[in-house]
């Protein structure tokens, strides 16, 4: 029996029948396969029966990696890491679809990451399938003028179309969390706002969201220097506040911003 390690936020999934959900939310058959955190194997284990051309795993946990490597032998690509370390736009030339059980302490932190370092265009896959803490899903899914609306959702839905799949409860896991979980699907946007350096979305999104239940005059005012042009231009009230301001609006502040220092 393999031990969950509660420091590496693992809670493996064991539930047949929402396995097979998660497998038929795209093509598997013939495709350049990644897993994120395959644990104990059980979701790798159903994916190489839908004949994936390829099949490459990350997982950080090296008993997890012996584990899989008795398991599977020569079937799968194993790549013992912390996903968070990997330059994961070099792994491949071929585009991946991806799956992952991401660990509830990092989730965000993983999403956030590969955002930002999509350059231009050039997604490194064809689509994710990802599953969060429910919490965390639906501020990833939320749209303005919602309490859940803020920083993760606006950078999420920059680069990327989202939509929330199913629930899952934690009986569906071993060992069970404290918590429901839900599967996301994310695709790539083939047209969104160029932005040269995703920080400075980053940056201003925290100034905007530091005081959610103010007004953004202020957040506004350091940002700009107080100066009314942007805010002419893209008809923003700074009465308003920072949730009441939908996605294209932020992107359009980023660049703004970034026009500003250049």
């Amino acid at each position: 029996m393999t031990l969950a390690k509660k420091s590496l936020g693992q809670n493996f999934l064991i539930d047949a029948n929402i396995i097979n959900k998660i497998l038929d939310i795209t093509k598997i058959k013939d495709e350049n396969i990644l897993e994120i955190g395959p644990g104990t194997g059980n979701l790798t284990s159903q994916i190489l029966k839908r004949s994936p051309k390829k099949l490459t795993v990350i997982e950080k946990d090296g008993n997890l990696t012996k584990l899989l490597e008795n398991y599977f032998d020569q079937k799968i690509n194993i790549i013992h890491n912390d996903v968070l370390k990997i330059d994961i736009n070099k792994l491949d030339s071929e585009k991946f679809t991806v799956f992952g059980n991401l660990p509830y302490n990092i989730s965000t932190e993983i999403l956030c990451k590969w955002i930002i370092n999509i350059h231009d265009n050039n997604f490194w896959f064809k689509n994710l399938i990802l599953m969060f803490q429910k919490e965390v899903a639906n501020r990833i899914v939320s749209k303005f003028n919602s309490s859940d609306y803020g920083r993760l959702s606006i950078l999420s839905n920059w680069k990327l179309k989202i939509k929330k799949v199913f629930d899952v409860k934690p009986t569906c896991f071993s060992p069970k969390p404290k918590v429901d979980s839900t599967v996301l699907f994310f695709e790539p946007k083939k047209n969104f706002l160029k932005i040269k350096d995703a920080k400075n979305l980053e940056h201003i999104t925290k100034i905007f969201f530091m005081h959610r239940r103010k007004m953004i005059k202020k957040p506004y005012n350091l940002l700009f220097n107080g100066k009314m042009d942007v805010a002419k231009k893209l008809n923003i009230k700074l009465s308003c506040r920072p949730q009441h301001l939908d996605f294209e609006t932020y992107y359009k502040i980023a660049k703004e911003y970034e026009n500003l220092r250049s």
